[in-house]
């Protein structure tokens, strides 16, 4: 469920810390209550999502399609990305955010930025957009979380 931007902005999110340059898109409400130690495995999970596997024909169709576009446009080529259009955010990030762990994903062109018990974030890069796609937990009365995602 689409939420407003203010759903986002308003929690001490550590994302805020980087990204007050960019414009938010999207915050969205994921489906289903998660266990308080589900977080990891939901982002491991997003991390190996791969769009042109999925079950959706559409998505199928629209992930190759943008595929063979930035390749006949040139979008995605060497040096149209992180560390050579733009900088990588995770050069910005504080210490401790640096030294921890991040969660990589093999099947996305994303770069994991940083990874706490309630955040993960990772950020993308080419000659259309420097974007970054955040998961935040929600505690909610059950002891378990809420997650939501959000596009800038």
């Amino acid at each position: 469920m689409r939420l407003p931007n203010s759903a986002h902005t308003s929690r001490p999110w550590r994302i805020h810390e980087l990204t007050h340059d960019f414009r938010l898109e999207d915050v969205w409400a994921l489906p289903g209550v998660f266990g308080a130690d589900d977080f990891p495995r939901l982002v491991r999970q997003f991390a190996s999502l791969n769009p042109s596997q999925s079950s959706s024909f559409a998505v199928r169709t629209l992930f190759v399609i943008r595929l063979k576009l930035g390749e006949l446009l040139g979008w995605d080529g060497a040096g149209t990305g992180l560390g050579s259009r733009v900088q990588t955010l995770r050069d910005a990030l504080p210490a401790d955010l640096r030294e921890g762990p991040g969660q990589e994903s093999d099947t996305l062109p994303f770069r994991s930025l940083y990874l706490t018990e309630d955040e993960w974030a990772a950020e993308i890069a080419n000659r259309t957009v420097h974007g970054i796609i955040h998961i935040g937990r929600l505690a909610n009365e059950t002891s378990g979380f809420r997650p939501r995602w959000r596009f800038t």
